[in-house]
């Protein structure tokens, strides 16, 4: 089985691009053009949670998708999931994981949840540990997933057109970002209306799980954090968990904050705030269905049978 992923990265490329290896820990200046291109990876296996390998790497160019991935986003006849990759993940894995999450999409059998899939990499260092010090690639992958923000919302004015067509085609467009991925999120959000651009209709439904970001972020109004995520999306569901150790023992302590995918935003339920139009607070700290070691707690939403059923569920 061989899966094809579309993306963007704002990682330095060196040549040739067409090696993974070649996607660096370096970021594009601000004024540089983000690479795009299409991977075909091979054998997830979803029982056995192997995200599966990088065959192949094409169709690359500077600045936006070529005209032959651009007909296939828009006209290809599946809905599409974005999907923002979290803490600690290669170049490489960002590409298998988004694959990995196309595939255990599919295979729920649920209508509409077979999808485009389209990752956007940013500069991950690739460990959860590195010297000089145990917190040094969480604070580095933390100031670099903010410092992406205007990268990404450059990437979502590139998207809107597609997802524009796609929705005029009858599809529907998805965002999904773990952990860290939501950090890069609220950076691109603010960095988005900064820049002037207004309300947006990208994504049908966003799903923001086990989010490594502030749990006051819908309370930095009018235009701080994701106070405005909510005229990108038409509605936002949060997973959260009070289980996900990563959250409780590194992001918590680190940040010295609670984090939003703990126990979701502050001044939930408030329903004047979080009408239920615009917003999912989903709690998946009773869902058991996975053998629950440390990473596995903050990787539930495809761990766990139950959320990945909930998740493909809003897809239909």
């Amino acid at each position: 089985m061989t899966t094809t992923v579309y993306f963007a990265t704002n990682r330095a490329v060196n040549n040739p691009p067409e090696a993974p290896t070649s996607y660096t820990l370096n970021m594009i200046a601000p004024e540089k053009q983000m690479a795009y291109g299409s991977a075909f990876v091979d054998s997830s296996d979803l029982p056995g949670d192997n995200v599966g390998t990088i065959r192949s790497l094409q169709d690359f160019q500077a600045g936006d998708f070529s005209a032959t991935a651009k007909a296939d986003i828009e006209s290809g006849g599946r809905n599409i999931l974005v999907f923002i990759h979290g803490f600690a993940n290669s170049f490489a894995d960002a590409i298998t994981r988004a694959a990995f999450n196309r595939e255990w999409l599919t295979k729920s059998n649920v209508p509409g949840a077979d999808t485009t899939v389209i990752a956007f990499s940013w500069p991950s260092r690739g460990h959860v540990i590195e010297p000089p010090f145990p917190s040094y690639a969480y604070h580095s992958d933390q100031r670099t997933a903010g410092k992406s923000g205007p990268h990404l919302a450059r990437f979502f004015a590139n998207l809107l057109p597609l997802l524009q067509n796609a929705r005029n085609n009858g599809l529907r467009t998805f965002l999904l970002a773990h952990s860290m991925g939501n950090w890069a999120l609220q950076a691109a959000t603010e960095a988005w209306f900064s820049q002037g651009q207004g309300p947006a209709d990208l994504f049908d439904e966003a799903l923001l799980a086990a989010a490594d970001e502030e749990y006051t972020s819908f309370e930095r109004g009018p235009f701080g954090r994701l106070s405005a995520f909510n005229q990108l999306a038409r509605r936002i569901s949060i997973y959260h968990s009070t289980g996900d150790r990563v959250l409780d023992d590194l992001a918590e302590t680190l940040n010295l904050k609670q984090r939003l995918g703990q126990r979701g935003p502050a001044g939930y339920p408030n329903a004047s705030r979080f009408p239920a139009s615009t917003y999912r607070v989903v709690d998946c700290s009773g869902y058991t269905d996975y053998l629950r070691t440390f990473q596995a707690t903050h990787q539930y939403y495809r761990r766990s049978e139950g959320v990945r059923t909930d998740i493909a569920s809003v897809m239909a």
